[in-house]
């Protein structure tokens, strides 16, 4: 089935960010995916409050977006001590906003993939209590335990042959993976 014509449903969430001073005189600023607001208005780097030099931003709406082939991922999710959602970020925002809010998953195996880079922040965000109740009607509806088939192995004995080992142009047996020599020409030297 495509993915497009999948089972799914989507919800807005608005994306909270911290900006507070660096530990370090190399970073300014240390940002931190912080909260998440479910069924948010567009934003974009809206500032929600600041208390001295810490200022918390609504920097960006995603749609988050449950698909019915990933429950397995998102039971993972849920089973976790905090329930989780994942912010995906980047450094290099195109448009001058301190990073690039690229996507929020439910999935934690497809934050993992982002990870793999290393070039996208990945940012573990405590869901709501009711984010955790739509994920988790979600995956009621839509979850099919997958029974595990363990793979069997043939019978067939392959330590008796002894296929690909030396090559097969040097008659003698003694040093099978000599180098052959090159073909003699007829009636001439090399």
């Amino acid at each position: 089935m495509a993915r497009s014509a999948a089972i799914h449903e989507t919800l807005p969430l608005g994306i909270v960010i911290r900006r507070q001073p660096g530990v370090t005189r190399w970073a300014r600023w240390a940002f931190k995916a912080v909260a998440v607001l479910p069924g948010a208005a567009p934003a974009h780097w809206a500032v929600l409050r600041q208390e001295g030099d810490v200022t918390e931003y609504h920097a960006a709406t995603l749609p988050l977006t449950l698909w019915a082939a990933e429950t397995e991922a998102y039971l993972a999710a849920l089973s976790d001590e905090v329930p989780s959602i994942y912010v995906v970020m980047r450094d290099e925002a195109e448009d001058g906003a301190p990073l690039e809010v690229l996507l929020v998953t439910a999935s934690p195996y497809e934050a993992q993939d982002y990870t793999d880079s290393g070039e996208e922040l990945v940012e573990k965000v405590p869901m709501t209590r009711g984010l955790v109740a739509w994920v988790r009607d979600f995956v009621t509806a839509h979850h099919v335990d997958e029974a595990f088939v363990k793979r069997k192995r043939d019978k067939k004995r392959i330590d008796l042959v002894e296929d690909g080992k030396g090559d097969h142009r040097i008659r003698q047996m003694s040093d099978v993976y000599r180098a052959p020599r090159p073909a003699r020409k007829a009636g001439g030297l090399q």
